[in-house]
This record gives C-alpha cells, sequence and structure tokens, in this order.
C-alpha cells in the first residue's frame, strides 16, 4: 500500500491517533513491536494557530517513528489551512485530517465526526487544505453521524475528488461512540466501488490477529488501524504481523516480559516528558500491562498513584517477583 510516496508494504499495520495515549514513548514501545505506520494524537487547529504549548508539543517528531502522520481537527476552513501548513513544516511523512472522533466536546462544535452533518463543508475544507500543502492528505471517519444516515459511501468518492491520498473508516457511526460492533459492510463497500483509486483502511474491533486477517480476506482492504486494542497490549502488531505471515498464534508475554515492556515504557515516558509529565502520562498504561493478576488491587493501586519515577519502577520489579509463577491465560 503506498500514499503517496509513502510505501507501507502489504497488509500494513497503522496505529490510530488516540488523544493522551499515542505519545511519543507509546509510538516508540509500538514502533518497535512492528508498527508500519504512526500518528500524533489529534491536534487542534485552534490551538495551533494561538500557539497553545501542548499542541505545539505534539508536533515534536522523531526520524525513527517515520513514516508518521499529524492528525488535525477543528470546524473552521481557515484555521484548519494554517493548522496543516503549520503541521506541514514540523516535517510529517502526511497530514490526517479527523472527520472521525467522536467525543461530545469535539462532535458537537462541527469538528470530527461532527463534521458528518455538513458533507459539503467537510469536503470543501479538505479540498483547501489539499491545496494548501504539498504534503500528501488523508482522512479518517465514520460511516455516518446515525443510522439513517450512514452516507460513507457519497463520502468516499467526493473525498477522493478533491485529492486526498488515503481513506481510513471507522465501522461506526458517531451516535454509537465505541459501543456495540464495527460494522465492516460498508468500509467493504467502499473498497469494493471500482470508481475508488485511493487505499481504504480499515478501522474498528481489530483486538487479534485473527479479526486483523479477516479484515484483509473478505473486505480487501489496504491497510488495518488498531487503536483501542493497543492498551496494555503494545505488542498486537508483533503478533498480528507473525499470524499473517505463518497462521500461528504466538503466546501471551508472560509477567517476566510484561515487567520488562513496563520498564522501558515508563523510562522512554520520563524521557520524552520529564518526571511529573512521564509519570503521569503511563497511568493509563501500567496497570493495563498486568490486567488479569491476581490479588493485584493494591499494587494496581501503587501504580496509579506513585509520582516518583524510582519508587514506581521498585514496584514494577516487585510484580515480577511475585507474580513470577502466575500461570497466565491472558487473550
Amino acid at each position: 500500500m503506498k500514499i503517496g510516496n509513502v510505501d507501507l508494504g502489504e497488509r500494513p499495520l497503522l496505529l490510530a491517533p488516540m488523544e493522551d495515549v499515542t505519545d511519543p514513548s507509546f509510538r516508540w514501545l509500538c514502533k518497535g513491536f512492528g508498527a508500519d505506520m504512526m500518528y500524533t494524537e489529534f491536534i487542534s487547529s485552534d490551538g495551533l494557530i494561538r500557539d497553545a504549548a501542548k499542541s505545539l508539543a505534539k508536533l515534536r517528531l522523531d526520524d525513527y517513528e517515520r513514516p508518521i502522520g499529524v492528525q488535525i481537527y477543528g470546524h473552521l476552513i481557515e484555521p484548519m489551512v494554517e493548522a496543516a501548513r503549520m503541521a506541514e513544516a514540523a516535517g510529517p511523512d502526511l497530514i490526517d485530517i479527523n472527520f472521525g472522533c467522536p467525543v461530545k466536546k469535539i462532535a458537537n462544535r462541527g469538528a470530527g465526526s461532527g463534521m458528518m452533518r455538513d458533507v459539503p463543508l467537510m469536503v470543501e475544507m479538505t479540498r483547501r487544505i489539499v491545496e494548501a500543502v504539498k504534503t500528501p492528505v488523508t482522512v479518517k471517519t465514520r460511516l455516518g453521524w446515525d443510522e439513517s444516515s450512514k452516507n460513507i459511501e457519497e463520502i468516499a468518492l467526493r473525498l477522493q475528488d478533491v485529492g486526498i491520498h488515503a481513506l481510513t473508516i471507522h465501522g461506526r457511526t458517531r451516535a454509537q461512540l465505541y459501543t456495540g460492533s464495527a460494522d465492516w459492510t460498508l468500509i467493504g463497500a467502499v473498497k469494493a466501488n471500482p470508481a475508488i483509486k485511493i487505499p481504504i483502511i480499515g478501522n474498528g474491533d481489530i483486538s487479534s490477529p485473527q479479526s486483523a486477517l479477516e479484515a484483509f480476506e473478505r473486505w480487501d482492504i489496504d491497510g488495518v488501524m488498531i487503536g483501542r486494542a493497543t492498551y496494555g497490549r503494545p505488542w498486537i502488531f508483533r503478533e498480528i504481523k507473525h499470524f499473517l505471515a505463518t497462521g500461528e498464534l504466538l503466546p501471551q508475554p508472560n509477567v517476566a516480559e510484561r515487567v520488562n515492556i513496563a520498564k522501558r515504557h515508563l523510562i522512554k515516558s520520563v524521557e520524552v516528558k520529564g518526571e511529573r509529565g512521564g509519570v503521569l502520562e503511563m497511568r493509563r498504561h501500567l496497570s493495563s500491562y498486568f490486567k488479569g493478576l491476581p490479588d493485584f488491587k493494591a499494587t494496581r493501586l501503587k501504580l496509579v498513584t506513585e509520582n516518583n519515577v524510582a519508587e514506581l519502577l521498585r514496584t514494577i520489579d516487585y510484580i515480577g517477583q511475585n507474580w513470577k509463577n502466575y500461570e497466565s491465560n491472558w487473550d
């Protein structure tokens, strides 16, 4: 699969952009486990043009992350065009427009998936951004606003017509948020349309090697994007690649392996964001690495409340020492 001049190979696996998740340390970890393409956390166009520190910090990219995309969102054309120019100046391999975020405070303002209620504005915004930058522009969106307005087939054609290089489709409507099951039939219909010439990337409920293989074989999509299934499981990219290549399922990492991964992640997070920021960023990840351990409540509480890096590392080592013989049935 190629996006502009970026060749991702056959059956690429992409790490979905996720706010407060896909920061540089988590991207570094996922890259090491085989993610073929990654994205920044999504960045507010308003934040960028106001020079907001948090938004600007998200534009810091490292060569080890490549290929990497910057994802922007907003509800007004001019700020989005300016944000795209600022994103391009950071040197990403592509710029992705977020028309898929279902979070109320974003969608109700008309940004993210809220843009699906105004397709002409969505198309015009995309056209203006494509014309404003030389970097390939892609879009991530959903099936539609709600069950009665699943208009992704029309949207895909119109976005292709204004020059996007690839389209990622999450198989839910905005109204579903993340409930229910992703519906891949419309993703498949977009891909099967002979008028569609750009790569189609599928997203939604890819949580195992088997589900990734089904997405490729049943729906013939060009790439798979993985989001929530990476929480506490960045090695899912390694699992899927091995399964696609051999048909064999890898065993889940044991406690010792998870301890090593958690420590590497924590150290990288502190390196990137400093002790306070790095520790706070890790709270959503650390306990997830050890989900399922018996009698873990007190240790879990320490993982999500401790502020000292050295003490956190000691706590992680304590997990390795005290649960090393745990007979896991992790899946």
